[in-house]
């Protein structure tokens, strides 16, 4: 396992992350406690030390497992859990990125995990409501405190952490150091702005549903057979029909294919592509209900794609451009702004 800086800070993190979604049996989709301690203890010998769950994974449970298997070399762990999504429908302040949830969040999952702090603390998603200074002021009294050491930003758009960032620079607080996003072979609309944001601000970024819940392992294909039916219908009924679209299909059949032709497993493949990606700047957050699925992933990292493979990986599902970049590589517009001077 190779290691990266997350983000701006002096943070090191491995390159795979354990997604602790999984952890628990709550919601009749996740691992028991044996086989989640095997998937963990699989991720360590493998080399990585970064692992992320969220206050309302598994309804606390999986908080709750991670603290134990970390408790003995909590200090060699990078911890990250979230806030912001409702642990309570009843309750309309718990839910929101307010100051309230926030520090009630913070706490219930430290007396969860059995730690003092956490490494990241991300803002699970944009509320719509609580006002962005609120929400930076909030947070950077988490750091002073010593209980946060890094923030993160989770399904916000580009536009507002880029704002959160820029207030908390004017005022000396802490900003966001990571982005997590949804990203995959078929989910690809972050290019748009998200790359040049985390460029610009010097955040990682890391990729949740890196196989788009599954659809892109192989066993989604229209003709993969009785059991994949079975588990296409359950993944319809979890993400919608737009999951299983046909263009999504098409992409995972092509997926497929690639991945046949050198030898590999398609799951392998679509998060080695996610590896690629310039300048090696995405963190695919891994997670497996079993160990045979964590260890059959895990072989991404033996795969060195060449540049050919990239760019057929790529073609699969080509992001269409959007405005204003469609706009600016038209010989019209560099005509319209710099006349017949131009520069470069």
């Amino acid at each position: 396992m190779k290691y990266k800086l997350l983000g701006r800070s002096g943070l090191r993190v491995s390159e795979l992350c354990l997604g602790a979604m999984t952890f628990g049996e709550e919601l009749g989709t996740g691992a028991s406690e044996a086989v989640s301690r095997q998937i963990y203890d699989r991720y360590r010998a493998a080399g990585g030390n970064c692992v992320d769950t969220a206050n309302i994974y598994t309804m606390g449970t999986s908080e709750r497992m991670l603290g134990d298997f970390i408790r003995p070399e909590r200090e060699h762990i990078v911890v990250a859990s979230k806030y912001s999504m409702t642990t309570d429908a009843l309750d309309p302040n718990s839910s929101g990125n307010h100051r309230k949830n926030m520090v009630q969040a913070l706490e219930a999952s430290l007396r969860r995990l059995g730690t003092d702090y956490v490494d990241v603390f991300w803002v699970h998603g944009w509320d719509q409501m609580t006002r962005v200074d609120e929400v930076m002021r909030g947070l950077d009294d988490m750091v002073r405190a010593g209980k946060v050491l890094h923030l993160g930003a989770s399904n916000m758009p580009a536009w507002l952490i880029s704002q959160a960032n820029t207030l908390a620079a004017e005022r000396n607080m802490t900003p966001f150091t990571a982005l997590q996003l949804h990203y995959n072979l078929v989910e690809r609309s972050i290019e748009a702005d998200f790359f040049d944001l985390a460029a610009a601000q010097d955040m990682a970024l890391t990729a949740w549903s890196p196989l788009a819940g599954g659809l892109l392992t192989g066993k989604f294909n229209r003709d993969a057979g009785e059991k994949a039916s079975a588990d296409a219908r359950l993944n319809k009924a979890a993400y919608g029909p737009a999951m299983l679209a046909e263009h999504r299909l098409s992409i995972a059949e092509g997926l497929t294919e690639l991945a046949r032709t050198i030898g590999c497993e398609p799951s392998q493949l679509a998060l080695a592509w996610l590896l690629h990606r310039p300048a090696n700047s995405v963190i695919p957050i891994l997670g497996a209900r079993t160990l045979e699925q964590f260890e059959k992933n895990l072989g991404c990292l033996e795969l060195q794609l060449n540049q050919t493979q990239v760019e057929e990986l790529d073609a699969l599902n080509p992001p269409p451009p959007v405005y204003p970049a469609s706009l600016f590589g038209t010989d019209f517009y560099q005509q319209m702004m710099h006349g017949e001077k131009r520069i470069g």
